[in-house]
């Protein structure tokens, strides 16, 4: 089930794609069509299985990676693996070429820069792999944390608490969380300090020791703010800044200081940089078109 998918989907997308014809004899797959492109089926068949048999749920979008594989010849783990499940028994794995570049540079590198458009999932892989590494007991706490750049000086305005006051700023890092955990999990969490969810400003000062911390929104941090935040890096960590260089919310032309990092950081060891397109968009397929339109200069 997990390699044919549904109905065997799998099986009819591998066939359309490649002009093959498939069917399951007791264990054995019989491939029939030309010599190349029965070669590349048995390339791609491997990968997917490769997949199911490490517990992924193959979908036809995986089969059109094995496929892609298959014609470049490009080798490597076309298929990518689970990398978490929900509390809900979902299973989270990239789903584009720019995803899985971001996956891989957070899974090897101490530092990472993603930087893309709306809708690439930056904020939600950062999340997942922070999950991750808590779960397989890498780290011992997560600090996820944004600019309240939004509030401005009207903060002190805002009626509530001062928790009360930022949370509308940091919803989208608890919302990527309750996608994860259980509602009671991340309570427990967050009330033992597992889990810190903070502005941008809590961090000054402090040394980010044994845990996987989170920046996101960072073109909405001022080159110092950046700074600031990237040495607090401590021993046992490893640290992520997600953004969007085409979305700065930053008042009176102050300058971001997202792109000025990726610069300045470009070549340095240890540290990676991800660049996301409209092409890694993952939600309603109109957003990769939206930020086509955008990004087109204006008659």
């Amino acid at each position: 089930m997990r390699l044919f998918g549904q109905f065997d989907r799998n099986l009819s997308a591998l066939e359309e794609r490649l002009n093959v014809s498939i069917r399951a004899d007791g264990d054995t797959l019989v491939v029939a069509g030309t010599n190349g492109n029965v070669e590349q089926a048995e390339h791609a068949v491997q990968h997917m299985l490769e997949a199911a048999l490490g517990g992924a749920q193959i979908t036809p979008e995986d089969v059109e990676l094995a496929v892609t594989d298959a014609r470049t010849q490009s080798g490597g783990r076309s298929v990518p693996g689970t990398l978490i499940r929900t509390h809900r028994g979902k299973e989270i794995r990239p789903r584009t070429d720019g995803q899985r570049a971001f996956v891989r540079a957070m899974e090897e590198r101490t530092l990472t820069l993603g930087i893309g458009p709306a809708g690439t999932g930056k904020t939600f892989l950062a999340v997942v792999m922070a999950v991750r590494a808590l779960k397989n007991r890498e780290v011992s706490k997560l600090i996820l944390s944004r600019p309240a750049v939004e509030a401005g000086e009207k903060l002190g305005f805002l009626p509530g608490d001062l928790r009360e006051k930022v949370d509308p700023y940091l919803r989208p890092l608890y919302d990527a969380l309750s996608e994860l955990l259980d509602d009671a999990v991340v309570a427990k969490y967050m009330e033992r300090g597992t889990i810190e969810v903070a502005p941008l400003a809590y961090m000054r000062g402090r040394t980010l020791s044994d845990a996987y911390v989170i920046l996101d929104e960072a073109q909405n941090a001022t080159a110092d703010q950046l700074k600031m935040f990237l040495t607090r890096l401590g021993s046992a960590s490893k640290m992520i800044v997600t953004g969007d260089v085409t979305q700065i919310d930053l008042p009176n032309g102050a300058r971001s200081g997202l792109r000025d990092a990726a610069n300045r950081l470009h070549g340095v060891d240890d540290v990676g940089i991800v660049e996301l397109t409209e092409t890694d968009v993952v939600r309603h397929p109109l957003v990769a078109r939206i930020i086509r339109a955008y990004a087109r200069p204006t008659p």
